[in-house]
């Protein structure tokens, strides 16, 4: 398949700038995979789409707010830095802005000067190494003055930081939010488990080359990005139960099946299993453990929309986003959901 494929028409206006109140009162779309029947609901209505002994994987990652805007020491010129990932210590990799004031050996501050940071080197695509220095807890103060990494297409200012997490995100390290999360509230998790359903929780640190375009037509010849998961045992045993009881598992976003699927794939059972992952998932690929999938819209010729194209099909899915176009659903982070069951 081509990369023009998966391309779709979105009027502007439909990406979501600002999330919903209350989260689990956007709307959701219904995808039954095997008929292609859409029907539209709101996705608190998701519970009565769910069955006792079924469960829900979760991940549970917590965005960094790892976007910093700083000056450099000698020139008093701005600067600003975006984590991309720990390496150790006190050094991460950054992506810096304008590059040409971060060479090895420049110095900047942050906030009033509780971080700072000296360029150690420069390293593939132009990304630099970091050395931060600092009083207290890295990433209390980190809390205190770095914001939220928006994806580019939101040009709304974010008034509540917690918006961009999920009310169970824990394990900090994603530098984007696993958005199909965003919907739940602590109340709707509740309902759901008392009607039987189960959570099982995983941690996959989103990179920001979730957020990079296909650059090639055959989508074969697409490279994935590589990023850290983990599959606890105590949730690894849940899902194995769902299976053995009949009930259906449901990733809660295309990060939790991919975390599913990259175990299933490399252990060839669900068990206890940490790593990084570059499975790249689109149509023709055989899922051996997701049987459904709650997702939001995805940007066109993305690898989220062939993903999404693997499990429900390829004209169920673009013919499912040509209605969600029409009928005025809000589009990616902040936007709507959809079931695929």
């Amino acid at each position: 398949m081509k990369t023009s494929d998966f391309y779709y028409d979105l009027p502007k206006e439909l990406i979501a700038q600002t999330p919903v109140e209350p989260r689990d009162s956007s709307r959701l779309l219904l995808l039954n995979k095997k008929t292609g029947e859409i029907e539209h609901k709101h996705f608190r209505d998701i519970i009565d789409y769910l069955n006792p002994n079924d469960c829900l994987v979760l991940n549970d990652s917590r965005v960094l707010p790892a976007r910093l805007f700083g000056i450099k020491e000698d020139t008093g010129a701005k600067v600003e830095f975006l984590l991309l990932n720990h390496k150790e210590g006190d050094v991460w990799e950054v992506l810096t802005g304008p590059g040409r004031r971060a060479k090895p050996g420049s110095r900047f501050t942050f906030g009033n000067g509780e971080l700072k940071a000296e360029i150690l080197d420069i390293v593939e695509d132009g990304n630099r190494l970091a050395r931060f220095t600092y009083d207290g807890n890295f990433y209390e103060i980190l809390d205190k003055i770095g914001q939220m990494p928006l994806p580019h297409y939101i040009k709304s200012e974010l008034k509540d930081k917690e918006r961009y997490q999920t009310v169970y995100s824990k394990e900090v390290g994603s530098a984007a939010a696993p958005t199909a999360g965003l919907h739940f509230t602590p109340e709707l998790l509740e309902r759901i488990q008392k009607k039987g359903v189960k959570l099982a929780f995983v941690t996959l640190h989103v990179g920001l080359g979730t957020f990079r375009p296909v650059t090639v037509e055959k989508i074969t010849e697409h490279k994935m990005h590589s990023e850290h998961y983990f599959m606890p045992k105590a949730s690894a045993d849940i899902i194995n139960e769902t299976k053995k009881n009949g009930g259906r598992v449901i990733c809660v976003g295309t990060t939790s099946c991919r975390t599913l699927e990259s175990v299933a794939a490399k252990e060839g059972c669900i068990k206890e299993s940490a790593g990084w992952t570059d499975i790249f998932i689109y149509p023709g690929f055989e899922f051996k453990a997701m049987d459904g999938l709650i997702t939001n819209f995805h940007l066109p010729e993305s690898t989220l929309i062939m993903l999404v194209a693997a499990l429900a099909g390829y004209d169920h899915t673009m013919n499912a986003y040509r209605v969600a176009v029409q009928e005025r659903y809000r589009f990616f982070s902040f936007g709507d959901a959809m079931f695929i069951y």
